[in-house]
């Protein structure tokens, strides 16, 4: 393996550690205050890293699009996770890889594929499973389902809006995010400065490891991979969210939930395979095309 899919690997089990992060720092402060402080300091460090190359009017109104998106998504994730375990959060949220195609079908009008229904059936049974396998639907899984929706349109609408300033897109989504997060909580949970080290290690940790640094290695390394092994890379997640979890919370799945959990992994695989095919076909179709 080479250094720069160690590194995204490395990035990929960063992401895993901040389900019990997040999940054990909501026992002692509200969700979305949580976020207002994760996604200030997020922003607060990527000004002071990049200053005025993130300060592009053009990106000011699609990143607070992107911003709304995010804002949704880690919402639902983060009021999810109080009803639900770290593994399960872990795992449902991954299904945005599968809830994708059928976005961009609605907003980019890309093609559905045969490919794209079996993915979605299997991660419906997958779903089923690690939910219970019951119609009486967990709380927290459902909202985790809203929160793999948002996901699903944050990154169909950074496809749209791939033309624009990468970098100066990602701050802006970041920073929309925190004033979201911030005016939310302002009114309706109300702001309050933890006092113990729990939540303050959960906050810096996705702050700072979780958006900061593994935005910026992933911008620096991703591009020295093909995007098929990065998708695959990144899909590890849920699994590196679960082993984080019973090392931390000695969280454990029943045999159905595991059952369920693969499902979802082997939805997620069947999606990335049938993406790169797609990529493929087109370029034989279309050679002189740059995808």
């Amino acid at each position: 393996m080479k250094k720069a899919e160690l590194i995204l690997l490395g990035i990929t089990a960063i992401w895993g550690f901040t389900f019990p992060a997040m999940k054990l720092s909501l026992e002692y402060i509200s969700p979305i205050a949580f976020l207002a402080y994760r996604f200030g300091i997020a922003s607060l460090l990527m000004f002071l890293i990049f200053r005025r190359k993130i300060f592009k009017k053009e990106t000011f109104v699609p990143g607070m699009i992107l911003g709304i998106t995010l804002f949704f998504g880690h919402g639902f994730q983060i009021i999810g996770l109080k009803y639900t375990t770290a593994s399960n959060s872990a795992f449902i949220t991954s299904l945005y890889v599968v809830f994708t195609p059928f976005i961009a079908y609605f907003i980019l009008k890309d093609r559905l594929k045969g490919g794209d229904f079996i993915s979605l059936g299997i991660a419906v049974i997958g779903l089923y499973l690690i939910s219970g396998a019951t119609l009486d639907f967990n709380k927290g899984d459902l909202l985790t389902v809203l929160c793999a929706l948002s996901f699903a349109f944050q990154i169909v609408l950074v496809q749209k809006f791939g033309e624009k300033d990468y970098l100066s897109l990602a701050f802006w989504q970041i920073f929309w995010n925190f004033i979201f997060s911030f005016t939310y909580a302002r009114f309706v949970e109300g702001i309050v400065l933890p006092k113990n080290i729990i939540p303050w290690s959960g906050i810096l940790y996705t702050g700072l490891f979780a958006t900061v640094i593994a935005f910026t290695m992933q911008v620096k390394y991703q591009k020295e991979t093909k995007a098929h092994k990065a998708a695959l890379i990144y899909s590890a997640e849920p699994i590196f969210g679960h082993i984080s979890a019973f090392i931390t919370m000695r969280e454990i799945l029943s045999i159905k939930g595991y059952l369920g959990a693969l499902l979802i992994l082997l939805a997620i695989w069947n999606e990335i395979r049938n993406s790169e095919k797609a990529k493929e076909l087109d370029s034989a179709l279309h050679p002189n095309v740059e995808l």
